[in-house]
C-alpha cells in the first residue's frame, strides 16, 4: 500500500511541476491563469488521494480520511469555478489575450 501512495504522491508532484513550468512559460495572462489551475487542480489530486490512503490505511484514521477526501473535493470543486470568475474580471477590466481569438465567448458576454 505504501508503494501505491508514493506513487499518487509522484503524480501529484509531477504535476504541479509541469503546472509551474506552464506558468513560466505562458504567453499571455489567460494562459498562465489555465496553468495555474492545472497546478492546484490536477496536482493536489494526487496528494488529495494519497494522503487519504496513507490516513486510511496507515494511520487507521477514518475521519482524517473523510476529512482529506472534503478537502480534496471542495479543491476540484471551487478551483476552477474561482479562475473563470478571475478570467472573466480580467477580460472586462481591457486584459486581452497576445493572439486574436477565434471564438470570443467573453467578448459576446460583454457586448463587444
Amino acid at each position: 500500500m505504501r508503494i501505491v501512495i508514493d506513487i499518487l504522491l509522484a503524480v501529484g508532484f509531477v504535476f504541479a511541476l509541469a503546472g509551474v513550468k506552464g506558468v513560466l512559460q505562458m504567453p499571455d495572462a489567460f494562459c498562465r491563469m489555465q496553468a495555474s489551475t492545472c497546478i492546484t487542480t490536477l496536482g493536489t489530486l494526487g496528494v488529495i488521494l494519497g494522503g487519504a490512503l496513507y490516513a486510511f490505511f496507515v494511520m487507521g484514521s477514518v475521519s482524517t480520511g473523510v476529512k482529506v477526501l472534503f478537502i480534496g473535493l471542495l479543491i476540484i470543486t471551487i478551483n476552477p469555478i474561482g479562475s473563470h470568475a478571475i478570467a472573466k474580471g480580467a477580460y472586462k477590466n481591457g486584459v486581452r489575450p497576445d493572439k486574436e481569438m477565434e471564438i470570443d465567448d467573453y467578448g459576446r458576454d460583454f457586448n463587444e
